[in-house]
């Protein structure tokens, strides 16, 4: 079954205030071919979305949502961005909105939408998917589907409770949800509204977040629960679980290198993250460093080379080692092939969901 919604009027008003605000920031924003070296993470607490580059990984400006009329609990989530870096989006869990951004900052879209939580963006068509957000208790058993064009939401029944992990096939040929109440995920061909239902025997993991190898071979969910990074096999009509890895410490937002290599695992409770091959299922590294602070999201840059790990560091364990500021979100910028840090990048308080462009 679906349901629409349509942009609401007051919108207008934030677009004027969102140009307003957003114009100070523009002579610093590359545009063009240069917008797909820009990393954007959302900063739940502070409620910004951090705009990195990645050719130097140097913090390029801070779009603060509050500004744009936006409440201070508003709960800015997760990104996502298009291929070219021409727009970008965010949630919002509190404030109920999906956001749209041009890639001068300007905010251009907003659609509503209850509680939304995790972004996943179909890049060979006009729709942008929405989960619930891991904060509704009793969210509606739908997901969403926003119309890029023009922001218009459509909902999605998955007759599950507390819809959470959320991936777009990068061929765009299927969408995937799960749940976190139970051991259930729904799949679809993209931008249809009948979804067939997998059941997974066993304790419920807790899907937090899919990623799916960027030939549509593989997907890969942590569990919350178990620790587990579950391996499906995508290449038949039904997705077939073939393996597990334990990775431990609640694993959240799973990234694949560009190449379907090695898969890339925040591990938020371990403060590490750790990488598995791809081709044995198999840990080859777990890494430590002291800006890995209750690692959330992760990003990949579009030739590979830098992976990007957000750290919320809401507990304050690591300071600030530039500015003195209290309990700084952290981007840990990771050479793909050596695994040395980089650079450590501090933003805005509760680094959550973060998203680069694909590239392709």
């Amino acid at each position: 079954m679906m349901r629409s919604a349509r942009t609401q009027m007051r919108f207008a008003r934030r677009v004027i205030l969102g140009g307003c605000v957003a114009a100070w920031a523009m002579y610093l924003v590359p545009s063009g071919a240069e917008a797909q070296e820009l990393l954007y993470v959302a900063s739940q607490e502070e409620v910004t979305v951090a705009v990195i580059d990645m050719s130097t990984n140097r913090l390029v400006t801070t779009v603060d949502l509050k500004e744009l009329g936006y409440p201070e609990t508003a709960k800015a989530h997760h990104t996502a961005v298009e291929p070219d870096g021409s727009f970008w989006y965010v949630s919002l869990i509190a404030a109920g909105k999906v956001l749209k951004f041009d890639r001068e900052n300007h905010l251009v879209g907003e659609a509503s939408f209850k509680t939304p939580g995790m972004l996943s963006l179909d890049a060979t068509s006009d729709l942008l998917y929405v989960g619930r957000s891991m904060a509704a208790v009793t969210p509606p058993q739908r997901i969403g589907v926003v119309h890029r064009s023009d922001m218009s939401i459509d909902e999605v029944d998955v007759f599950f409770p507390r819809p959470h992990a959320l991936a777009v096939d990068p061929t765009g040929s299927r969408f995937f949800s799960a749940s976190l109440g139970q051991n259930s995920v729904a799949y679809a061909p993209t931008g249809t509204a009948e979804v067939d239902l997998l059941h997974l025997d066993g304790v419920n993991h807790m899907f937090v977040q899919f990623a799916v190898s960027r030939d549509g071979h593989w997907m890969v969910g942590g569990g919350q629960m178990t620790g587990d990074l579950i391996v499906f096999d995508l290449s038949g009509d039904e997705p077939v679980v073939v393996n597990s890895v334990k990775v431990g410490g609640q694993p959240w937002h799973p990234t694949f290198t560009p190449d379907g290599r090695f898969v890339w695992v925040p591990n938020q409770t371990a403060n590490t993250v750790t990488v598995v091959d791809a081709r044995s299922w198999s840990v080859v590294d777990v890494i430590s460093h002291p800006a890995l602070i209750e690692p959330h999201g992760s990003a990949i840059s579009p030739d590979g080379a830098t992976v990007y790990i957000s750290g919320r560091n809401v507990a304050g364990t690591y300071q600030s080692a530039e500015n003195g500021v209290d309990r700084p979100g952290t981007v840990v910028a990771i050479d793909a092939e050596s695994h040395d840090v980089l650079a450590v990048i501090e933003v805005g308080r509760y680094a959550a969901g973060m998203s680069a462009p694909s590239g392709h």
